[in-house]
């Protein structure tokens, strides 16, 4: 890589309690989790002033066609900036500005890039690593690095290999985006539940009255009493959410021997995306004490914010020994008689009921969490156990049908990468 290498800078992170950082409307800052083999990705991107930008960080400004490469963290994973991008980068990554050509042959920076990033590329990175309790690629490692440089028409029709898998990828990823986002209005339509409609914001419609019976003893901001929610419909009969489940019923472990093997979920274990449980963990029943408890078949629903926000929560089920313990940040829902557990967990997950939660959080600053006092407050549609089921099965299946076209996404790349691989090795 040093023949090829003209130009090379790394940058800083600029110190926080500096207003040094600001909106969109400042200069992207990228770290480690914004370089990926896609490309730059500005999902959860930080901004900086730009007076930062042309002054403390003018060297590592990133240009047309540079490579970001990452050296710590996730080590190796490089992007290439495009057309017309303005950002910066802190010190966990370098910026690579290429030569045009070596040896009479041109160099396509993408091509670079697949290479890097490729299994091959990858194990070449990790190879020149060095520090033990933070591991790294210094310069002199960066610039050791080997390359496999085919001719220029090879680098191209790389390129465009992996252009097309990843077209094909985002493509898939879409669709399951697309299931994933229907599931709320399908619930919604299934119960007859009308949304409401969206008041203008003047200042007439922000102006309420509500009786003082309501706000004694009670909270004093107004959104609680201005934002009503309902799940009413005219389909089916409604109910209070306490007549349908037991809140945070006591489960006792009495009669399992200390030693037992149970299932242990922490809260890192819940996917948002899809409300399922990574049961994989195991405690011994005498560790389980100061845990929340649950069983084989209750819902477990995170309370405390951002987890609530972003729809952690899941039916456990296949529990070891039926039983197991996780964060004491779960909420716990076991169904009574004719209610179907995954149907509630439908109810729960909705996006508009999870806003709504928001305004019933107690607690201070970044400790905020639901109260089980919103839910005895709360009343949802009871259909028959058959509505239910039917409705909690449309969901698993379009869920599984997202996962399905995920791993199809991903299998396109892998399959792209290891056809690349191949000709590399080939050519090398």
């Amino acid at each position: 890589m040093g023949a090829l290498i003209r130009d090379i800078s790394s940058g800083v992170t600029p110190k926080v309690d500096e207003n040094y950082y600001t909106d969109a409307s400042g200069i992207p800052f990228l770290r480690v989790q914004n370089v990926t083999d896609e490309g730059i990705d500005l999902s959860d991107v930080k901004f900086i002033i730009r007076k930062v930008h042309n002054g403390m960080l003018k060297r590592s400004q990133l240009k047309k066609d540079d490579l970001v490469f990452t050296i710590t963290g996730r080590i190796g994973s490089v992007a290439v900036v495009s057309d017309n991008f303005e950002g910066n980068i802190n010190q966990h990554s370098v910026r690579f500005q290429l030569k045009t050509q070596i040896a009479n042959i041109a160099i396509n920076p993408r091509y670079v890039a697949v290479f890097f990033n490729s299994t091959l590329g990858q194990s070449l990175s990790l190879r020149e690593v060095t520090g033990g309790t933070r591991p790294a690629l210094d310069y002199k490692a960066l610039y050791s690095l080997s390359i496999i440089l085919p001719p220029t028409n090879i680098q191209n029709h790389i390129v465009s290999i992996m252009r097309s898998a990843y077209a094909q990828k985002k493509q898939k990823e879409q669709e399951a985006d697309t299931l994933l986002n229907s599931i709320d209005d399908y619930v919604l339509t299934e119960l007859g539940i009308e949304k409401p409609q969206q008041k203008e914001n003047s200042i007439e419609n922000r102006i309420f009255t509500t009786t003082s019976s309501e706000v004694f003893g009670g909270r004093f901001d107004p959104e609680i009493y201005y934002q009503v929610y309902s799940l009413h419909t005219k389909l089916y009969s409604m109910e209070r959410f306490q007549n349908c489940v037991l809140i945070n019923p006591t489960t006792s472990f009495s009669g399992y021997e200390p030693d037992t093997s149970i299932t242990f979920v922490p809260m890192e274990k819940i996917s948002a995306e899809y409300g399922e449980a990574d049961l994989s963990l195991r405690k011994v029943v005498a560790e389980a004490k100061g845990y929340t408890r649950f069983r084989d078949n209750d819902l477990i629903w995170a309370k405390i914010t951002p987890c609530m926000e972003n729809g952690k929560s899941a039916v456990v089920d296949n529990l070891k020994e039926g039983i197991g313990c996780g964060s004491t940040e779960f909420h716990v829902f076991q169904a009574l008689e004719g209610i179907n557990i995954h149907y509630i967990h439908a109810l729960l997950r909705l996006k508009s009921l999870r806003k709504h939660a928001v305004l019933h959080f107690t607690g201070s600053a970044g400790q905020q969490r639901v109260s089980s006092e919103f839910f005895k407050e709360l009343i949802i549609p009871k259909p028959s156990i058959e509505k239910q089921t039917e409705i909690a099965d449309y969901i698993t299946n379009t869920r599984n049908r997202a996962k399905q076209l995920r791993q199809e996404a991903d299998a396109i790349v892998q399959q792209a990468k290891e056809r690349v691989e191949r000709m590399l090795l080939a050519e090398g």
